[in-house]
């Protein structure tokens, strides 16, 4: 006789993802709490979604903590949480990729994102990162983000950059992200030899580099 027959049957997702982007920052049932930026904005979560989602989050909220008579404590830690160092825009955009699984980036915090999706080991928000920053690449920002990408391991995105600095040399090497280079980055730069400019004039710009960085 046959047995019983099984299946898992996927509902629709994005009615899913509405229903848990509503519970972003959503004080209603939260059991934890951040307070974030210079702002000391308050952020509140769902330990449940955190813990689940992100390995970081899962340590941060079961660690012990020690109770009146000095012996760990079971009970994890209600916060709130202080995130001094971290804008809040950029955590929140952390928070939404938890919950939804998606990100909304503009330009001016795609790199902080990044940068936190490294810190908190969440290597899909860190493609969705790199993709956004790889698209929308300008001539102000290029910099930067090389510099980000050989911070964190990025070679696609060092290969991106370092093939954009190479089509408009000239205009790179007057912004401000060129003059804030490290100088394992600017080597790398350095090392092509498709750099769209004039060596007397690369020269004088690595000059005026060392100036600002003595």
């Amino acid at each position: 006789m046959a047995g019983p027959c099984s299946a898992r049957l996927q509902g629709e997702a994005a009615a899913f993802t509405t229903a848990l982007r509503t519970l972003v920052n959503n004080p209603q049932f939260s059991d934890v709490t951040f307070v974030v930026g210079r702002e000391q904005q308050k952020v509140f979560a769902h330990r449940c979604v955190l813990a689940c989602r992100c390995q970081a989050f899962q340590g941060m909220l079961s660690q012990e903590t020690v109770g009146s008579e000095g012996s760990p404590s079971s009970v994890p830690p209600q916060g709130p949480f202080i995130l001094g160092n971290v804008q809040p825009e950029v955590f929140l955009a952390v928070i939404e990729f938890l919950y939804t699984n998606s990100v909304t980036l503009n330009s001016h915090i795609a790199l902080e994102v990044l940068t936190s999706s490294v810190e908190y080991g969440l290597q899909d928000l860190c493609k969705l990162c790199v993709k956004f920053i790889k698209d929308t690449l300008s001539m102000e920002q290029v910099c930067e983000a090389l510099q980000a990408a050989v911070t964190y391991g990025q070679v696609d995105l060092q290969q991106h950059c370092l093939a954009f600095i190479e089509g408009c040399t000239t205009a790179v090497v007057r912004t401000q992200g060129f003059q804030e280079l490290s100088d394992v980055v600017l080597a790398r730069v350095l090392r092509s030899d498709r750099l769209a400019m004039d060596e007397l004039d690369l020269v004088q710009a690595v000059r005026e580099w060392a100036h600002v960085s003595s």
